[in-house]
């Protein structure tokens, strides 16, 4: 029975993917090739790119921007989070400007972080932490706040520290909106980091759309959309996979 359950899983999960992959082999017999590849070229262009070590060197530049911009942003939303939740007076007086910072769609400061920072890594990194430090501390603000009055009564009646308090009554409260966050947070990091490169970049997966559009590559063009969608979807399903098992391991009561 499970088998079954699982077969048929299966099948509904590639049933759009085939369906979309019949559509593209017969309108790209109908159009012309430079234009719209067929899936064979495509794949035949992948294999070549990786063979040659071009996709590999593009795919471990964005794997860096990605995991700089994405812990830096992390340590800054963290800090900013708690700072501004224990200390009430900083909440009031950056309030405004968070506001203001947080409207403003990061590839509208790309520009500036251009001149200010040439075109190179740090550019990149600057975008990533614009683009995913706000879901992190928004998320994080309000997991600090879902924790009941009723447990801040028994903390201060058991008389524990600080540290005691935040261990065992306001991180557990915390944690769900937190993982949610970083969730978020990874998927606008990988978005951003795409844009960034399509604009400001001299490697990575975006900068190699870029440059094959202009080389009029239409077939490395849809090599790196797909490397980026797979490589989205896989990071993705491990964050959240890995996200899942370490809240059962440490807080079984809020992953049930």
């Amino acid at each position: 029975m499970r088998s079954r359950i699982a077969g048929m899983r299966m099948i509904k999960s590639i049933f759009i993917p085939a369906v979309v992959l019949i559509v593209w082999q017969i309108v790209s017999g109908a159009v012309s090739p430079y234009l719209l590849p067929g899936p064979g070229r495509v794949l035949e262009t992948g294999l070549i790119m990786a063979k040659s070590g071009v996709l590999t060197e593009h795919v471990l530049s964005s794997f860096y921007r990605i995991a700089a911009g994405f812990c830096l942003s992390v340590a800054l939303a963290f800090g900013t989070a708690a700072l501004l939740y224990r200390w009430r007076l900083l909440d009031e007086l950056f309030q405004g400007t968070l506001s203001f910072m947080r409207m403003t769609p990061p590839l509208a400061l790309t520009p500036l972080l251009i001149l200010w920072l040439g075109i190179g890594d740090a550019t990149q990194i600057a975008v990533i932490v614009l683009a995913s430090f706000f879901p992190i501390y928004l998320n994080t603000r309000d997991g600090l706040s879902r924790l009941d009055a009723s447990f801040r009564e028994l903390a201060a009646s058991l008389h524990l520290s600080r540290t005691r308090t935040v261990l065992f009554f306001l991180l557990p409260a915390a944690t769900p909106s937190i993982i949610t966050g970083l969730r978020l947070s990874f998927g606008y990091s990988w978005r951003a980091l795409i844009a960034a490169e399509l604009i400001a970049a001299s490697s990575g997966l975006g900068y190699m759309i870029m440059d094959a559009e202009q080389m009029q590559r239409a077939d490395e063009v849809i090599v790196g959309i797909l490397i980026i969608g797979f490589l989205g979807w896989a990071l993705d399903a491990a964050f959240s996979s890995l996200s899942s098992a370490l809240l059962k391991r440490r807080f079984p009561e809020l992953a049930a």
